[in-house]
C-alpha cells in the first residue's frame, strides 16, 4: 500500500493525479485525455465502461495520440483546463 502513495523519487505523489490515455493533440498545449474505469449499475449489478474526458494543458507538447500520461490538478487554465500533465508514462509504438 506505501509504494501507492510515493512517487519513484521516494516522495509523496501530488494529490489529485491520475493516468489516463491521450485521444486527441490536435490542439496547440492541449490535450484530451481518457480515464476509463469500470462502474457498478445501481439496479441491476453489471459491471458497466465508464470514461471521464479532461482537457490537460501540455506546456512542451510533448504527449502524443495513444500514450499513457499522468495528469494533476492545478488552478484554472482556461474556462474547460484545469488539469496539467505530469508526465508521459508509457509512450505508444509508432510501428503500425
Amino acid at each position: 500500500m506505501a509504494e501507492d502513495s510515493t512517487t519513484a523519487a521516494g516522495g509523496p505523489k501530488p494529490k489529485g493525479t491520475r493516468v489516463g490515455v491521450v485521444e486527441t493533440d490536435s490542439r496547440d498545449k492541449t490535450r484530451k485525455v481518457v480515464i476509463s474505469y469500470l462502474a457498478k449499475h445501481a439496479k441491476y449489478g453489471k459491471y458497466v465502461k465508464r470514461r471521464t474526458v479532461l482537457h490537460v494543458h501540455d506546456e512542451a507538447n510533448e504527449s502524443r495520440n495513444g500514450d499513457v500520461v499522468e495528469v494533476a490538478q492545478c488552478r484554472p487554465i482556461s474556462k474547460t483546463k484545469s488539469w496539467r500533465l505530469v508526465k508521459v508514462v508509457e509512450r505508444r509504438s509508432e510501428a503500425v
